[in-house]
């Protein structure tokens, strides 16, 4: 980061470290995604291509990320069991949280083509994400116990209910016949009235699917001769079992042997306050400003590989910055945000109580939306260029207590885009020059801002300031006014300005953004 007077803001940044010898579980569910089934028309109670998706999803995850090596889900939820000894960005919550949402998200809405080919996604799927830290082992059992059995009462209940549904009961009707009833009750409904034998469902609607990872033997490479030679390597499994908490199914993979350990006896009742009693999420600080910051997770590899123009790619700066617009337009307490290059700043008014301030909630929907909305708008702006792997953000939430160290924080990231720009501009001008990287990097090491405008001037840039604002300034999102929307009704107008907004001027041509 570049040195300047605004630094002492990263202060206010707290570790959220998850400590050893805690077991690290992310659950990811899909956020309203009961509307966004209706909006997809999703078969009921359930629909094996959404559900299809949903484990394509999960199995990515475990090819991508080394470290997780079990995951359970059903309906729109996936739990995922990291190594026992994991070190997976320095187990920082708020990292591990943020990088497991935007991926997923991104490969549903990649993959969502596949699986659907003639339905259009109308809008953006986002997940929220919470970590879950389990003490032990036997926490950790007991809580994939306590997830499958939801699963199963929730699947027999919605199998009930859109069977009377379907015979000509009302949504309301149907949930006031099953209100109260236990689940010998829901058997015999379902076999006395539309003759279903509950436990011949399919194994996927019942008890979920569990991915892990099982050793295969593949083809490496090929020696001189031709010969094949060949590896052992764990690739994921997608397995289904009535009792994936019991020893008889977890003993039996090796994987989960020697990355978690041994399940020594299986679980009895099952106890839903106990396992809650890991679940605790820690709040941000009332009456402070939340600033949501997201950045790209190794986007110099995705800038090379999607063959960005240096130092800057206008159209990859501008689809980040729709992006920064759909969320000011889907969340109201977003007042404001800043974005340069890969990152992107989100302000929360004060009195939010979004998530009633949740970190993890907070920072896992604006990650997974953010990510959503790069992946679809990606075509148009860049309508010749195939997406060729998944985009990934990462996030974390920091509380301001002042309206005057919330602009100290966004005059240094302002003050780091000019700096890292201009020191930019200088590199890649030096590279198509003929210099090597190495090289360009040693001509700039140690120059001053003085020192740069000189070596510019002598590439033709006589003028620094001439140069896009967008690229000296980064680009600042805010209500400007209200317009009325598709359907007549008045919202807010988001803007996309790219001026200084370290002085007073700006903040004062606009009151009403941190008021």
């Amino acid at each position: 980061m570049a040195n300047s007077k605004y630094e002492y803001v990263k202060s206010f940044e707290v570790e959220d470290e998850i400590m050893f010898p805690n077991l690290i579980v992310v659950r990811v569910g899909g956020r309203h995604f009961q509307r966004f089934s209706e909006v997809h028309e999703f078969e009921k109670p359930n629909d094996e291509k959404a559900l299809k998706l949903m484990s394509l999803c999960a199995t990515s995850v475990l090819q991508e990320y080394p470290d997780i090596v079990f995951s359970f889900g059903f309906s729109d939820e996936y739990s995922f069991v990291f190594k026992q000894t994991t070190k997976f960005y320095q187990r920082r919550a708020s990292k591990v949280v943020s990088i497991m949402v935007s991926f997923f998200t991104s490969v549903y809405v990649t993959k969502w083509k596949e699986f659907f080919p003639d339905k259009k996604l109308k809008y953006p799927p986002s997940f929220h994400a919470r970590p879950i830290v389990c003490a032990s082992l036997e926490v950790l059992q007991e809580y994939l116990a306590w997830r499958q059995q939801h699963c199963h009462i929730t699947n027999q209940h919605n199998t009930c209910l859109w069977e009377l549904v379907k015979s000509g009961k009302t949504e309301k009707e149907a949930l006031d016949i099953l209100k109260g009833t236990h689940k010998q009750e829901r058997n015999e409904l379902l076999f006395q009235q539309f003759g279903i034998n509950y436990r011949t469902l399919p194994q996927m609607f019942r008890q979920g699917s569990c991915v892990l990872k099982t050793e295969v033997e593949g083809i490496v490479k090929y020696s001189e001769n031709g010969t094949p030679i060949k590896r052992m390597r764990k690739d994921p499994t997608t397995v289904h079992s009535k009792n994936i908490a019991g020893r008889s199914f977890w003993n039996e993979h090796q994987s989960l042997l020697k990355e978690l350990g041994v399940f020594t006896k299986d679980v009895g009742k099952i106890n839903s306050d106990y396992i809650r009693s890991f679940l605790f999420e820690s709040k941000l600080m009332a009456s402070t400003w939340i600033v949501i910051r997201i950045d790209g997770c190794h986007f110099h590899r995705f800038s090379e590989v999607h063959d960005f123009e240096k130092p800057n790619d206008e159209q990859a700066l501008n689809l980040m910055n729709s992006c920064a617009v759909a969320v000011l337009q889907e969340f109201p307490d977003v007042v404001f945000s800043y974005g340069v290059s890969d990152e992107y700043s989100f302000v929360l008014k004060k009195d939010s109580q979004f998530c009633q301030r949740k970190a993890s909630n907070i920072v896992s929907i604006v990650v997974s939306f953010f990510t959503s909305m790069y992946v679809m708008n990606w075509k148009a702006f860049f309508p010749q260029k195939e997406l060729k792997y998944c985009p990934v953000f990462d996030g974390r939430a920091v509380c301001y207590p002042s309206t005057e160290i919330l602009r100290d924080y966004l005059a240094w990231r302002q003050v780091d885009c000019h700096i890292n720009n201009q020191y930019n501009t200088c590199f890649w001008m030096l590279v198509k020059s003929g210099k090597s990287k190495s090289e360009a990097q040693r001509a700039l090491k140690g120059t001053q801002a003085q020192e740069k405008k000189e070596m510019l001037a002598w590439f033709g840039i006589d003028d620094y300031n001439a140069l896009p604002a967008m690229f000296r300034q980064g680009s600042s999102v805010f209500q400007d006014g209200m317009v009325p929307d598709e359907n007549g009704a008045a919202c807010y107008k988001v803007i996309v300005e790219h001026c200084n907004i370290i002085e007073q001027s700006f903040w004062e041509e606009h009151p009403g953004i941190l008021e």
